[in-house]
């Protein structure tokens, strides 16, 4: 090994080194990026820093990041995903299991507004943790499927993994959206069959709501409030994906669309004014300037690491894992998981998996099911223990009596089927192509 690649092992041992010293995740990036960069090669290496920095700043397709930031963040703050669950949960209130069903078509619902797992990890959270114990519910169960559909954002489209993905893979944003949608569902149909057979099975755990407070409001009553209140997102969320799905309208142009969508449906719904519209654009420019800071500063990293030499440490390690190019899938899902357990999605996407790429740019996988394939990958480390992000997340707005045992208990199944869904996408590759192959992308 030259002296260059074992500069290029320190400075990724450096950033991780940075992490453990709390230094934020961007400076990490930067300053072990610029420092073994300039040890390497001196100032010259970075002469085309700025024309990076440019291009992730002047991005078209990144522009529909903040956008849909501030359609998913609009319907938080506005109230409407509080009414949602409701709504929903009353919908199936005679079903044992249905205030848990009633939370995966929030999740999805959630996941296909923002698709920032955060958010709807806490706003599901703060809303229907404890309504769920007083009704009843298993403390495990209750936090489990609460992490489990807030991180369906990974996968539903139009998740902010994928239009990143698609920025990073050289594939359109429409496509990854298209090969996500099936097995995003059949994620979400497979954690709606769990509760269902839980409140078959295992009715104390899941049990339906007090007839009392279902019949508080009538048949009539409900079928007006699910027109008011789930109908208008759902044709939100169906108009901007359809318009991106069938080639009508561009990711951004959508994403424009959807955050004007959003803004009218809380306009009309009563709820937005002044401190609404204040705390919408607040938490829209903080969580943006977040993930564009990341990315601006990955990239002196990434011109570090390819300059001293990485990109060839990377294909002389998996030159020596077994099995072809699906020993080689294998091996670098196994690595993003374990590195789902200490980063963001953010790092992993624009710095891990450009490490890998160029091992399988050539090798004929498709790479939008290698893209669905991390995105799932990365949604169940989000969920797993001991370092899931997911269950950090529900903690910090659990009530006192949900203790961390109760939330590691109660998500194993959940890690369980997520397994089960990425096996059979791994198995059946058609069930990301299927739906591209259909629409003719």
């Amino acid at each position: 090994m030259t002296g260059n690649e074992w500069l290029a092992i320190g400075m990724v041992g450096g950033f991780f080194g940075f992490l453990v010293l709390g230094v934020p995740v961007a400076i990490s990036l930067a300053i072990s990026g610029l420092a073994f960069g300039i040890m390497g090669f001196g100032i010259g290496l970075f002469n085309l820093l700025p024309a990076r920095v440019y291009g992730v700043v002047t991005n078209y397709t990144l522009l529909a990041l903040p956008l849909f930031i501030f359609m998913g963040v609009m319907l938080e703050k506005s109230k409407l995903a509080e009414e949602l669950i409701d709504v929903i949960g009353h919908a199936m209130g005679r079903l044992r299991g249905g205030m848990g069903l009633a939370i995966v078509i929030v999740g999805v619902l959630m996941g296909a507004s923002s698709g920032v797992v955060g958010a709807t990890v806490v706003t599901v959270g703060l809303l229907s943790l404890q309504p769920l114990i007083n009704r009843g519910y298993d403390k495990g169960v209750a936090s489990g499927v609460i992490c489990a559909s807030g991180t369906l954002g990974q996968i539903i489209p139009p998740s902010l993994v994928l239009i990143l993905l698609a920025d990073i893979l050289g594939e359109s944003v429409g496509t990854l959206f298209a090969a996500a949608m099936v097995p995003g569902l059949i994620l979400a149909g497979m954690l709606g069959l769990y509760l269902v057979l839980l409140g078959i099975f295992k009715p104390d755990m899941v049990p339906a709501i007090p007839k009392a407070e279902r019949d508080a409001m009538s048949t009539q009553q409900l079928l007006i409030k699910i027109a008011k209140v789930v109908v208008p997102p759902l044709a939100l969320v169906f108009a901007v994906l359809g318009s991106i799905v069938g080639g009508i309208a561009a990711p951004t142009e959508a994403a424009s669309m959807g955050a004007l969508g959003a803004l009218l449906l809380a306009l009309f719904s009563g709820r937005l004014n002044f401190g609404v519209m204040r705390d919408v654009l607040h938490d829209t420019l903080i969580t943006s300037a977040m993930v564009f800071f990341i990315l601006i500063c990955a990239q002196p990293f990434g011109l570090a690491f390819r300059g001293l030499g990485g990109e060839g440490l990377v294909h002389a390690m998996f030159e020596w894992v077994p099995g072809g190019d699906m020993g080689n899938l294998l091996f670098m899902m196994a690595v993003i998981f374990v590195l789902g357990f200490f980063l963001e999605w953010i790092e992993i996407s624009y710095i891990a998996l450009p490490m890998f790429l160029p091992v399988f740019l050539n090798s004929g996988i498709d790479m939008a099911w290698l893209a669905i394939l991390v995105a799932m990958n990365l949604q169940t480390s989000f969920l797993t223990p001991p370092f899931g992000w997911a269950l950090f997340f529900l903690k910090g707005v659990a009530p006192p009596s949900v203790s961390t045992v109760d939330i590691y208990r109660g998500v194993i199944p959940f890690i369980g089927i997520q397994a089960l869904a990425l096996i059979l996408l791994f198995i059946f590759p058609e069930l990301t192509s299927w739906l591209p192959n259909l629409i003719g992308w």
